[in-house]
């Protein structure tokens, strides 16, 4: 039994399951259109979240594949399973040629909008592993367009309109965090003197920490204009989502410092799990929403 647990550990770290929270960004359209607890659309968002994790696993496991060599130079990407030698590349193959099939099945069952979404998703990032990643600036651009994917694809399967202001502000947010991986990536250069990655060589301490800062400003900004936007206020039928702003100005100043301060901001995903600040900004940024949203109609 225990052995058998370790295979399906190891698996699961090859797949990365623990990046598949990140598609919970399909559910972002229906929430704030306030149909996300629609009892008929909800089996159609857990199946399109489904669809884009296993695409989505596929597409790091090819990208593992290529970036083994490099990866076992990391201190923290040698340990994973195809570096460390845990799985062989026939395995990984297999694995990813049923993740395509499958996920590519469920997107084209469920929405032609959705199959075309995830299917330009899997191009532009196979694009990404097959040398895109190598080219600076673009590398981040293409890493941060995946989140914007994943919440366009959840307005095709809600079929509601996406609010541009939506669009702009997880678009900013995503390049903001992949920002904040190139500069992990720098530390471990000045550390160990390897080049982990080809594209880190466009990017130093200056010009990281400063377009963080750009960044993380237009981000609140943008956010701030979202919430007095006439059209917003009235869709919301509310002049105080502004207060909102709180949560998110409190988790933009947190990633900050684990990124300046703490110097590990090398998985997004781990600080969504681990850190106790973050997780509290996002709970009360999703609360206040959801009291504004949907505490009315109750």
């Amino acid at each position: 039994m225990k052995k058998a647990f370790n295979k399906l550990y190891v698996i699961l770290r090859m797949v990365r399951a623990q990046q598949w929270v990140k598609n919970l960004f399909l559910l972002i359209p229906p929430f704030f259109a306030g149909v996300l607890f629609d009892l008929n659309l909800l089996p159609k968002l857990f199946l399109g979240i489904i669809s884009f994790s296993l695409v989505a696993s596929s597409i790091y496991m090819i990208n593992d594949i290529g970036d083994i060599e490099e990866d076992q130079l990391h201190p923290k990407k040698r340990t994973r399973p195809l570096a460390a030698g845990k799985v062989k590349i026939p395995v990984a193959i297999v694995f990813l040629i049923i993740f395509i099939i499958v996920g590519f099945t469920i997107g084209f069952l469920l929405s032609k909008g959705f199959f075309i979404i995830i299917l330009t998703y899997f191009s532009l990032n196979l694009g990404y592993s097959l040398g895109l990643k190598k080219i600076p600036i673009l590398d981040i651009f293409i890493v941060a367009s995946g989140f914007l994917f994943r919440t366009i694809s959840g307005g095709f399967i809600a079929e509601v309109i996406i609010s541009q202001w939506l669009v702009i502000m997880v678009f900013l947010l995503a390049l903001f965090l992949a920002l904040a991986k190139r500069r992990d990536d720098l530390l471990v250069k000045q550390a160990s003197g390897n080049v982990t990655r080809k594209s880190v060589k466009g990017y130093n301490m200056d010009f990281v920490n400063f377009s963080l800062a750009m960044l993380s400003a237009i981000i609140v900004v943008s956010y701030l204009m979202y919430t007095i936007e006439e059209e917003v206020t009235q869709q919301f039928h509310s002049e105080h989502l502004y207060f909102t702003a709180i949560f998110v100005i409190a988790g933009i100043m947190r990633y900050l410092q684990i990124t300046l301060v703490e110097e590990d901001s090398s998985s997004p995903t781990k600080v969504l799990y681990t850190d106790k600040f973050i997780i509290f900004t996002l709970l009360g940024w999703l609360l206040s929403f959801f009291m504004i949203i949907y505490l009315p109609t109750l």
